[in-house]
This record gives structure tokens, C-alpha cells and sequence, in this order.
């Protein structure tokens, strides 16, 4: 029996009702880097650092997709609070046509502009070619990738989040099935790879939508679209923090790249690639639990209950540490088998990769409080304070360590970056988690 909105959340059942979230978004950042592994064993280091080239840029054109998902939930879950199903699904139309309209828009751009794009982010003449292939394929599925993200949240908000989880499993086996035959046994390469991650965001983009047009059972169903721009705005405002915190990393994989393709060539790329890889993995279980949490506290502030918004806070604190702390560990223990994935026998940039990956694991330790907590605001409907910890943690702190710490400790640097980032962000955080305090007074008599 599916577990409601409406319920009450123990810890217990707070984790019951967002594994589906965590595991899917498990999977998907599996099958997202599982590119990589297939470049960085059959192809070489050159293909994987192309691959990491042109990585920023399809993870952006996502954010949009991640930016209408997350923000309008909060603006759909509300409206289920409120007893407003009708306005919940036509709230929901409108994102999804919007969704699919601006997916076409950037997918046709990305294609166009692929080649001055790569240079902008970095390639080499060395692996310049590479990384066009590689990218204009993948531009093809970006707005099958976009329609992903989007209804990931929305399954949630369904009270179906089996089914998000099931089709990112299947995603994902189509994605590595398609990389071990494309790329593994008929020696595609880069090309091989990239057709692979399209048929990946196909699935899991398509599939959603033959599902909200039937008749589901579902609280939630496509109707006829009504232009609602106000919602619009508040979804995309809402929803800017998760926008910000997947262009921030786009932007910080064009810096590291940068940096690194100056100090250590493409060797380097590729060791930022998969200490990047490894933390996109990680990072997904705390973005899944954020995810799945989301809604639950969105009904029960739209419903006004205070007593258990209090509760849900605490709970998803209390789990968001102990992953944290668990993640450290698994980085400082298994580092070299973790690195080793990606890179096989190659023991002068496994040892490169392994060193700074044990400085730069040191940022899980911060890191989930810092995205729960752009989730948490979101769902309360405050994307200025979201909004506000995104940038503040990844367009500012982030980028000016990058920036910074190379010219003071040089290599070693470059690691520190993102640990001393998120230890600075997460001050901020627990101020403004002190500064809602108030919300946990509201009941329903307050309407």
C-alpha cells in the first residue's frame, strides 16, 4: 500500500516514502557516468576527458528541466493541500508543455553552437573533434533528458514515486547494455557512447507522458493546459535554487577543467572527471532523499500543520547526517578501488586521482545539509532563500576557491576547492534554518 502525503511521517517512514527518489536518482547518476567508465576502459583518458568536456553543458540544458520539476511541485503539492486538484493538474499541463517547448529550443541551439561551445569549455585541439561528436549526438536527447528531471519530482508529487524509480532502472539498463554493445563489442567510441545516453533519456522522458495521458490512478493527470504565467514565474523562481546549484556545477566542471588542462593536461581532465563522476553518484542519494521529501513537507505547509513540519525537519537532518558521514568513510577507505573503475590499468593517474580524491572527499561531510536545505526552502515556497544558499555555495564560494586556492597551495588546491566551499556554505545554511523557526507555530485555523 502506497504510502500518502497526507500521513504522518515517522524517520522510518519518511526514509519507506523517498527511497524510491534516492534509488532513482542512484541510478540515474549511474547511467549518467556510465559513459564514462565505457570511454575511460575501451576508448583511453583523451575520450574520457572529451566526455567530461562536453558533460557540463547537457547537465545544463537539464537544469531546466530539474528548475520547472522541482519549483512546480511546490506550487501542485500546494494546491493538493488546499483541496484544489483541479488547479493541480492544470498547473501540471502547463509545466509539461512548457517543458517540452523550451527542450526543443535548447536542444536545436546546443547542436548548432556545439563546436565554439567545446572550446569554451576547455578542449584542446587534441580532443576537440572527440568532444563535437560526442556532443552534438547527445544535444539530440537533451529535451528527452529536460522531460526527465521534470517528472521526477512530479512522480513524487503522484504519490507514485515506484514508478520513477522502475523506468530510471530500465533507463539505466538500456544505457549500459547499449554502452557494453555500442562501445564495448563493435568499437564505436565516443559516437557508440553518446547514442547510448540518448535512448538512456528517451525512455525515461517518453514513457512518463503516455503515463499522465491515460487514465491513471494517480492524483495527478494531464488536462486541458491553462496559461498561467503567474504559476509559471513562481515555478521557475522556486525552482531557480536547483537550476542554479546544476548550472554551478556545470560551471565548476568548466573551471576545473580549465584549470587542470593548463597544469596537468588532459591527464588531469580526466582525474577531476572521475573524482567528479564518483561524487555524482554519492551526492545522488542526498538529491533523491531531497527530492522525495520535498512534497511532503510542501502538503503539510500548505495544510498549515506546524507540529509536523517540525518533525519532518528533524528526521530529515538526522538522515542527511549519518549519509554524509557514511560517505566520507567510503571515500577514505575504498578510494582506490573506487578510482580504478574508471581509469583500469593506468597507475601513474590512478595514484594522481586517488591522492586528490581523499582531499576532495572531505566535502561530503557539508555538502547534504546544503542541498537539503535548498530543497527544504523550496518546498515552503521561499526561492528567494533557496535560491540564495545555491548561489551563495556554488556560483560564489565554489568558483572563487577554484579561483583562489590554486595560486596559494597549487595542485593541492585545486582539491581543497570544494571542501572548504561547502564548509563556508553550510554557516549560512543553519542561519537560515534558525530564521524559519517560526513556521513550526502555523496550524490550520490560521487560514
Amino acid at each position: 500500500m502506497h504510502i500518502q502525503l497526507s500521513e504522518k511521517f515517522t524517520t522510518r517512514k519518511l526514509l519507506r516514502f523517498t527511497m524510491s527518489s534516492i534509488l532513482m536518482m542512484v541510478f540515474i547518476s549511474i547511467y549518467s557516468v556510465v559513459d564514462g567508465f565505457f570511454v575511460g576502459r575501451y576508448v583511453g583518458s583523451n575520450g574520457l576527458a572529451a566526455v567530461n568536456i562536453v558533460f557540463p553543458l547537457i547537465m545544463t540544458i537539464g537544469s531546466f528541466g530539474f528548475m520547472l520539476g522541482t519549483g512546480g511541485t511546490a506550487e501542485v503539492a500546494r494546491a493538493m493541500g488546499e483541496k484544489r486538484d483541479q488547479a493541480a493538474n492544470q498547473y501540471f499541463s502547463f509545466l509539461t508543455l512548457v517543458t517540452v517547448l523550451m527542450g526543443v529550443f535548447l536542444s536545436l541551439l546546443a547542436f548548432i553552437f556545439m563546436e565554439p561551445l567545446c572550446y569554451f569549455m576547455g578542449a584542446s585541439e587534441l580532443i576537440i573533434g572527440d568532444a563535437v561528436t560526442y556532443g552534438r549526438i547527445c544535444a539530440l536527447g537533451t529535451g528527452f533528458f529536460m522531460l526527465q528531471g521534470f517528472f521526477q519530482s512530479f512522480f513524487v508529487t503522484a504519490e507514485r514515486p515506484k514508478i520513477g524509480f522502475f523506468l530510471s532502472i530500465l533507463s539505466g539498463i538500456i544505457n549500459i547494455f547499449l554502452d557494453w554493445l555500442l562501445v564495448g563489442v563493435w568499437g564505436m567510441g565516443l559516437s557508440g557512447a553518446a547514442i547510448a545516453t540518448v535512448c538512456g533519456f528517451m525512455i525515461s522522458g517518453l514513457i512518463p507522458v503516455f503515463y499522465f495521458f491515460s487514465a491513471n490512478s494517480s492524483r495527478l493527470q494531464f488536462s486541458k493546459p491553462v496559461k498561467d504565467l503567474s504559476m509559471l514565474l513562481a515555478s521557475m523562481s522556486n525552482g531557480a535554487s536547483e537550476m542554479v546549484t546544476n548550472i554551478s556545477r556545470s560551471l565548476i566542471t568548466v573551471l576545473f577543467n580549465i584549470r587542470l588542462m593548463r597544469l596537468l593536461g588532459e591527464d588531469g581532465v580526466a582525474a577531476i572527471s572521475v573524482m567528479l563522476y564518483i561524487e555524482f553518484i554519492f551526492t545522488a542519494v542526498l538529491i533523491g532523499f531531497s527530492i522525495g521529501a520535498a512534497p511532503v513537507i510542501g502538503y503539510h505547509f500548505g495544510a498549515r500543520k506546524g507540529d509536523e513540519l517540525k518533525k519532518l525537519y528533524h528526521s530529515c537532518l538526522k538522515i542527511v547526517g549519518v549519509v554524509s558521514v557514511a560517505m566520507f568513510i567510503i571515500s577514505e577507505l575504498a578510494a582506490p578501488a573506487l578510482v580504478s573503475i574508471f581509469l583500469g590499468d593506468n597507475p601513474v593517474l590512478i595514484e594522481l586521482t586517488v591522492h586528490g580524491f581523499r582531499i576532495f572527499a572531505v566535502s561530503f561531510l557539508f555538502c547534504g545539509f546544503n542541498i537539503f536545505a535548498s530543497a527544504y526552502f523550496t518546498a515552503l515556497g521561499d526561492g528567494r532563500v533557496s535560491a540564495i544558499i545555491s548561489f551563495t555555495r556554488t556560483l560564489f564560494l565554489q568558483v572563487i576557491m577554484i579561483l583562489l586556492l590554486p595560486q596559494l597551495f597549487g595542485i593541492q588546491g585545486i582539491w581543497m576547492a570544494l571542501p572548504v566551499a561547502e564548509a563556508l556554505s553550510l554557516g549560512l545554511t543553519f542561519w537560515y534554518f534558525k530564521q524559519q523557526q517560526s513556521i513550526f507555530k502555523i496550524c490550520p485555523t490560521d487560514r
